[in-house]
């Protein structure tokens, strides 16, 4: 490829075509809602849920809103690669574009970088309503005190093919997703109202350890498919419920090998907020630049002001396996 054809342009119109791609298969946009800012930091107030229809008795009877919130704060970011000019003259096999590509992706894995950081810092870090995100005790009007943060005891399942907290069998996987999906129907709203009852699809999301389990267990192939009635997940899947997973090897770093979480990802408002006060743009040092005349090099680089926090425990459940088998 010739130096005449490799030009900035076609490097910068390679990234934002990557980017879109990259942004298209990202399961970010399943489980947190997108916001642009214009200024240092946002406040989210989060508003009590509206009432339920009553009996028209002495007329209408008006509730205002309970009002929570939260700050996310604006931060910079950057990557920057350099490219000499004579690797692009000589690039037969179209490796300065793959590297464009590969920043693209960084580009939208950033936002999961940020976002998998919440999730491991979940049971330690607060939210809307002043709880840890992860917790046992979530209290909001009228809704009682709610968890979000399971321990399932996968020894009780009556099925001879049993595993470990670390290695469970696809049985023991299919028990714990359903009891983090019943837990989830069964929130109530500051109303005293069920939040869920119109969920229908869910994620869930595993270390790598966990993703072939996790996969079987809702793929209901084999023997996965005649346990299920023993499990309730054949239940779910009858009545239209979709649950797919995902693997985060990021949550392998932090050290999960028997953790796991399951997200609601049909609901307006999602368990995240992506924030973000300029949008990822690419710019170059290229053509014609004292870079370029100094040191025969081009560089390409992206930064935005973005961050992430925070949205509504409700649409999360984090779920610890327990076992007494070695």
């Amino acid at each position: 490829m010739g130096i005449e054809r490799l030009t900035s342009r076609a490097i910068i119109g390679e990234y934002y075509r990557r980017l879109e791609i990259a942004q298209a298969q990202s399961w970010v946009n399943l489980i947190s809602n997108y916001f642009t800012s214009d200024q240092d930091s946002e406040e989210y107030a989060w508003l009590g849920q509206v009432p339920a229809l009553r009996e028209w008795i002495g007329g209408r009877h008006a509730k205002g809103f309970s009002e929570n919130g939260i700050e996310i704060k604006n931060k910079h970011f950057e990557a920057t690669i350099e490219v000499a000019v004579k690797e692009m003259r000589r690039d037969k096999s179209g490796q300065v574009m793959v590297r464009i590509g590969e920043l693209a992706e960084r580009t939208v894995s950033h936002w999961a970088s940020l976002l998998s950081q919440l999730i491991v810092a979940g049971e330690s870090s607060i939210c809307y309503d002043g709880q840890y995100f992860f917790d046992e005790d979530h209290v909001e009007g009228s809704s009682g005190q709610q968890s979000n943060n399971i321990t399932v005891d996968i020894d009780n399942l009556p099925v001879e093919v049993k595993g470990t907290a670390t290695a469970p069998s696809v049985e023991q996987m299919q028990l714990a997703i359903v009891t983090a999906v019943q837990q989830m129907m069964k929130f109530k709203d500051d109303q005293g109202e069920p939040f869920n009852e119109n969920a229908r699809e869910f994620l869930v999301m595993t270390p790598t350890s966990l993703l072939m389990q996790a996969a079987n267990a809702v793929l209901l192939r084999g023997d996965a498919r005649q346990f299920a009635s023993q499990t309730g997940l054949d239940g779910l899947i009858d009545v239209g419920i979709r649950i797919r997973t995902q693997a985060n090897p990021r949550l392998d770093a932090a050290g999960w090998t028997s953790k796991f979480c399951v997200f609601r990802t049909d609901s307006a408002i999602k368990p995240f907020i992506r924030q973000e006060e300029t949008q990822v743009q690419l710019k170059a040092i290229a053509e014609g630049s004292e870079l370029e005349f100094n040191e025969d090099k081009h560089r390409y680089g992206v930064d935005t002001w973005r961050n992430v926090g925070y949205g509504m425990w409700q649409n999360a459940c984090l779920v610890t396996l327990t076992s007494e088998e070695a």
